[in-house]
């Protein structure tokens, strides 16, 4: 565990987990930043970091809190950040959030406790598999006969349905993650694995699945490195996939672009990138964007959201939570600092 390892490698992660465990509410949930919205993705995106830290108190209240916030259909309802308006140049603004049941948001919460039950044991995580099949058994629900999975359960069978191609290769790896869940828990979940083959094809296979709402598509990093990230291609397909867009994402010196067409580099996408890189063993590229961001550190040590590079500010002035986490599951997979850090590489 982090406490057995480094004091470097404990000072690394001590300022973005401080500023996790800043923003967790009195309940457990841990929204965007204070007053911030709050979705299940990203929360367990800061559980899964909080138990990298040996944070196990607040690790499992994370646990607790997502089964509590669960509603009976097994789906999460989640406040779209994104979609938030900007209260001046460089700040987020504090308002409520739209509300959407998002599926990959709902379906990450597998991925969450296969995570902690890497940590901290099958018995640990037992009380928490129920909320997991709910979860898989709604998003499951959204998913058409060609095999993608529609991006919320509001759109799904609407003139509205599509489907998104970075949050199926998450759904797909969140999948994957519920499966091996089934298996330590002795609780087969045989309509699982077809599902799960049959949204892998339609990824790799269907790519007009995924544009089905006539916008245009692929300019976001996520669409670029997810399907490397989440183990829908194979190790070849996968290194391609990645050097043949990397000058387009990918800012020298900065790390790694949110949309190729902004001069903006974000840590978290740089994080999820490190990850890609390292599943299919470009482990040099990897250590270099690691280097990188940083730069992007506050002076306490948490990380900045992102970097505008032609107004040469940290933009937006925010610290997001699950900006700090994924920098901590980044350097856990590439250190191997717990028993859960190969949770992206298999």
């Amino acid at each position: 565990m982090l406490q057995q390892r480094s004091p470097a490698l404990r000072e690394r992660i001590a300022a973005p987990v401080a500023r996790i465990l800043d923003v967790q509410k009195a309940n457990g949930l841990i929204p965007w930043f204070e007053q911030g919205p709050w979705d299940s993705w990203n929360h367990a995106e800061c559980v899964m970091a909080l138990g990298v830290a040996g944070e196990d108190k607040a690790a499992r209240r994370g646990m607790e809190a997502l089964a509590e916030a669960q509603r009976p259909d097994g789906a999460f309802l989640s406040e779209y950040g994104n979609a938030l308006p900007m209260a001046d140049h460089v700040s987020i603004a504090r308002v409520p959030a739209p509300q959407v049941l998002d599926t990959n948001f709902t379906a990450y919460v597998a991925t969450a406790l296969e995570h902690y039950r890497l940590l901290y044991g099958t018995r640990a995580a037992r009380p928490f598999w129920p909320t997991v099949r709910k979860a898989i058994d709604h998003v499951l629900s959204a998913q058409h006969p060609e095999g993608d999975i529609s991006w919320c359960a509001e759109a799904h069978g609407t003139g509205l349905d599509d489907a998104l191609l970075a949050g199926n290769a998450s759904i797909h790896a969140s999948l994957g993650h519920a499966l091996d869940l089934a298996k330590a828990f002795r609780d087969p979940q045989a309509h699982w694995q077809e599902a799960h083959a049959r949204l892998g094809e339609a990824i790799r296979t269907r790519p007009e699945r995924f544009a089905r709402s006539g916008q245009q598509r692929g300019y976001h990093a996520m669409d670029w490195y997810y399907p490397v990230l989440t183990g829908v291609l194979a190790a070849d397909e996968a290194r391609a996939r990645l050097q043949a867009e990397w000058g387009r994402f990918v800012e020298p010196g900065l790390g790694c672009r949110c949309v190729a067409h902004e001069p903006w580099v974000t840590v978290a996408e740089t994080c999820e990138l490190v990850m890609a890189l390292l599943r299919c063993g470009m482990e040099s590229d990897a250590a270099g964007l690691l280097d990188l961001i940083e730069q992007r550190r506050d002076a306490g040590g948490a990380f900045w959201m992102g970097w505008q590079w032609v107004e040469q500010i940290d933009w937006p002035a925010e610290k997001p939570t699950w900006t700090q986490a994924a920098y901590v599951l980044a350097l856990d997979m590439f250190e191997g600092i717990t028993p859960a850090s190969g949770i992206f590489s298999s």
